[in-house]
């Protein structure tokens, strides 16, 4: 990195996990393409922060608005990083949303099944398409240690059951089909692709029900008895693109604190 600093697409990164994942790749020396959809305020926040944590006055963080649910803005953004920050080295699929309404499965819109749909899953598998043809096909050479590399950030959602948002669950489940399937494609041609499946996470999402799981986390839901923290999954994206996990093509690594361990 001493001369070529990587530059890393991070998704949904104004706030909540995807501001937390911007700083800690500050603070590894990494430059941050900084996604957002519509809260310039707080993207400019987290590119500010991200300067603050920076280890070198060369490394980069600019903004880009997109809502990568649309095909336009998504081929707009990757072509804008590429011509403003010169590369880019890694794409983090952070972006997400969940159901405006928590609705019982039974009253669950078609509306907003689409919707996340679109944001959650068909955004990230298609703007991984985008950057993956960009460097198969304009062949640069990547500046990190890891190689190329795509990031899913699912959700324990994947696989745990919420009868109130059915279609959140769902989406997430696809997306980590969708990391297995690039996975498979993509390691032949030296792009690592895996998935970071984060637990109980203590972020504005989770905000109106933070009562419900401090009870629930106090009474052992999560073995390591705490939520889980956007530094905590921004030390685990730091951790693979700094080539910690070379032979690991597809796999999910738990940021949970336990909770998918089965226990009697």
């Amino acid at each position: 990195m001493a001369d070529i600093f990587p530059v890393v697409l991070v998704t949904g990164a104004s706030r909540g996990l995807g501001r937390g994942i911007a700083l800690e790749l500050a603070k590894s020396g990494y430059s941050v393409a900084v996604n957002y959809t519509s809260n310039l305020a707080a993207a400019e926040a987290t590119a500010l922060e991200c300067c603050k944590s920076t280890i070198h006055p060369e490394q980069q963080f600019q903004i880009f608005k997109a809502d990568i649910s649309l095909k336009e803005e998504r081929e707009t953004m990757v072509e804008n990083i590429i011509k403003k920050m010169g590369r880019i080295d890694a794409l983090v699929n952070n972006a997400g949303i969940a159901p405006a309404l928590r609705a019982d499965l039974l009253d669950t819109s078609e509306d907003s099944f689409e919707q996340l749909m679109r944001v959650n899953l068909q955004g990230p598998h298609f703007l991984t398409q985008r950057v993956a043809r960009h460097w198969l096909n304009d062949s640069p050479k990547p500046a990190l240690k890891a190689g190329f590399t795509i990031i899913f950030v699912t959700s324990i959602s994947a696989y745990t059951v919420s009868l109130y948002r059915g279609e959140y669950c769902i989406s997430k489940a696809g997306l980590s089909m969708s990391n297995q399937l690039w996975a498979s494609r993509l390691a032949g041609e030296g792009i690592q692709v895996l998935e970071l499946r984060p637990g109980i996470m203590l972020t504005d999402m989770t905000s109106t029900v933070k009562e419900k799981y401090d009870d629930l986390i106090a009474e052992g839901l999560v073995p390591q008895k705490r939520w889980g923290t956007p530094q905590d999954l921004g030390t685990a994206v730091t951790a693979v693109l700094d080539g910690h996990f070379p032979f690991s093509a597809g796999t999910v690594i738990d940021i949970d604190g336990g909770f998918h361990i089965q226990r009697l």
